[in-house]
């Protein structure tokens, strides 16, 4: 961000969104934590010992939110299973378990008040917490909510439910929202709540925030409701997120939907190198200040000030921007010159293919097959070190403008239109530039962090979902955001980049169709 005069410009998706120097802001930090985790899970503990375990976690939550305190934080964000841990059953997590009163019904800080509910110790722990250090303080624990089979027919047999729980407190200690996660990710410990929940709490020093957690960000509810009918602006956003690269990386997809959704996001991720999981962030829609270490072995607490998004907060509607990439088309030069050559140009007018055969004419003798992300995904590889290739699939066609510094690393670009099936089920429309990591055409798909080749590319496709989601990731965990992006003719989105300083790992338009997730 650069300072220009009385305040600073930022561009947004082509929007100039222009800030005041005198507009609201606040302090936010997102602690990745180091997890502690029970070496047997799956093996019940009674209540002592399981208090005794999440303490070893609790007192590291304890040293972290003096020090963002002292760092000036309003409001701290810690991960998802980042307590107790995971890889429970339904019954081996009974002596973790507590239960958290609904904030609609019931004021009550545990730190003022410990004995108003029995077996919360947890609770008490993090009240005080917010209450000592002045800010307001998100976290997640396992909690238990009785329930009646007779009164509630989605009642478990057991007659509880369990409850992936996020739990927000007030600088006072007070609970002030509680969210039961809805997208469980193999989470036998738990039940989803009967009723999706749209959770919000209002802060002093910046307006509203949403709720959710983890899987959550990939599903129009909570997420999309919050952001699109609920004119949610700020989230803030525990998890637990394993890595999967080229199109799923944490703090990948985190700045996609910061981005495409024009919210902060403050996303705290667990640390646990042997499962993959590290990458937290604090991502305004223009810029981000991320941790990713795939290898460390410490938590890593993130501070950094935000200005404050919402609107009804800061009274201006120079802030309600259209969430979900739908900004108006942006002053893009009608030729995008990149480098020196004046035949490499983004005017694209009559070169898009619109059907599976236009673009099979020009790609059809190498076009390939390789598996992404568990799904088959058709490419086209990339000629040269400039170019105009295209490749479709259903209804989805992808069209690449190219310029690369060298042809040494093999770089494909991919569609997929269909229902993604392991590890989750839901409807992709994607078109992505990857780097393959090896020169077989089978690599396409496979993980790595880094790339050498320079890229500058114009991305384009059809979509029948208005939901999709910018990204470009560049070698070593570099995050980008595009230069331009936006809607063209209708079903249209395009994004584009130039003079990038890393290598290109992953561009990407990520399409949700939220309403085929069931057919």
């Amino acid at each position: 961000m650069a300072l220009v005069l009385a305040g600073f410009v930022l561009c947004l998706s082509g929007l100039q969104l222009i800030v005041a120097a005198d507009h609201p802001s606040y302090v936010a930090a997102v602690y990745e934590h180091r997890v502690l985790l029970n070496p047997n899970p799956r093996h019940p503990l009674d209540r002592s010992s399981a208090l005794e375990h999440m303490k070893q976690n609790l007192h590291v939550f304890e040293e972290q939110a003096a020090l963002a305190a002292q760092q000036g934080a309003q409001i701290i964000v810690f991960p998802e299973d980042a307590i107790h841990g995971f890889n429970f059953t339904r019954a081996s997590i009974a002596g973790y378990l507590e239960t958290v009163p609904d904030p609609q019904k019931v004021t009550w800080s545990p730190c003022a008040d410990p004995h108003r509910f029995p077996d919360t110790e947890v609770l008490h722990s993090l009240s005080c917490m917010a209450q000592k250090n002045r800010l307001f303080l998100v976290a997640n624990m396992p909690s238990r909510q009785s329930c009646n089979q007779t009164a509630d027919p989605r009642c478990p047999a057991d007659d509880q439910y369990q409850f992936n729980t996020n739990v927000v407190f007030s600088d006072q200690g007070v609970i002030v929202a509680r969210y039961h996660k809805q997208n469980l990710y193999f989470e036998a410990a738990f039940d989803a709540p009967p009723e999706c929940e749209y959770i919000t709490f209002t802060t002093p020093f910046a307006g509203r925030f949403g709720v959710f957690t983890c899987f959550d960000i990939l599903f129009r509810d909570p997420a999309v409701t919050l952001v699109k009918e609920m004119g949610i602006r700020q989230i803030v956003y525990p998890t637990a997120w394993m890595n999967q690269l080229p199109l799923l990386a944490a703090v990948q997809f985190q700045r996609s939907f910061s981005y495409a959704t024009g919210v902060t996001l403050l996303a705290a991720n667990v640390r646990a190198a042997e499962y993959g999981i590290t990458g937290s962030g604090i991502f305004t829609p223009w810029d981000s200040l991320i941790h990713h270490d795939a290898e460390g072995n410490s938590g890593k607490l993130l501070v950094r000030k935000v200005p404050v998004l919402d609107p009804s907060f800061t009274g201006d509607d120079k802030h309600k921007l259209v969430p979900f990439s739908g900004y108006p088309s942006t002053n893009e030069p009608e030729n995008m010159h990149v480098g020196s050559t004046s035949s490499f140009n983004a005017n694209l007018d009559g070169e898009y293919c619109q059907k599976d055969s236009e673009c099979a004419e020009g790609a059809l003798s190498s076009t390939f097959n390789s598996i992404m992300m568990y799904d088959n995904f058709t490419l086209v590889p990339l000629q040269g070190t400039e170019g105009n290739i295209s490749i479709c699939s259903g209804s989805v066609c992808c069209h690449l403008l190219f310029r690369r510094s060298d042809t040494r690393e093999f770089y494909a670009l991919g569609v997929f239109d269909g229902l993604h099936v392991v590890h989750g089920t839901y409807y992709l429309e994607i078109c992505a530039l990857v780097r393959c990591t090896g020169e077989e055409q089978s690599s396409c798909g496979g993980e790595s962090e880094h790339a050498q080749t320079l890229v500058d590319f114009r991305l384009t496709g059809t979509f029948t979902t208005p939901y999709v989601f910018p990204g470009i990731l560049g070698s070593g965990m570099t995050l980008y955001v595009p230069d331009h992006s936006g809607w063209e003719g209708g079903n249209r989105f395009y994004m584009s980049r130039m003079g990038m300083s890393a290598g290109l790992v992953t561009a990407m338009l990520y399409g949700r169709h939220y309403e085929k997730d069931s057919v």
